[in-house]
């Protein structure tokens, strides 16, 4: 299994376990993950984990549907979710340059952005 097929897997034990919160840690994860990675430029492996991080966020809103998050348990996800939001951040501040070029190198214009 690859490193993505691993959060997943993980994850989908943890939320037997530790219910929705479970998925938040999860994609927490994955986000440092994906940060590390970009820090050395692995993209390929910021490419795969995002994926893994698509379908935990869809995995984590099918869970929420069938059992929302408890109230005493809200406060956490909000600090979970903040430390997602500063690595997504540092992510695209690191990735800018890479897609700058990407789109220099696929023909279009500076002005023109890939995302």
């Amino acid at each position: 299994m690859n490193a993505p097929e691993l959060i997943i897997a993980s994850v989908e034990e943890d939320h037997r376990t530790h219910g929705l919160l479970g998925y938040y840690e999860a994609i927490e994860q994955a986000s440092q993950d994906m940060l590390e990675a970009a820090r050395t430029g692995d993209w390929d492996t910021v490419v795969r984990l995002e994926g893994a991080c698509a379908v935990l966020i869809a995995q984590l809103k099918h869970a929420a549907n069938a059992s929302p998050l408890p109230a005493e348990e809200i406060a956490l996800k909000g600090r979970i979710m903040q430390r997602i939001l500063r690595n997504d951040a540092e992510i695209r501040n690191l990735a800018e340059p890479w897609i700058n070029e990407l789109s220099r190198m696929t023909g279009h214009p500076d002005g023109e952005r890939l995302h």
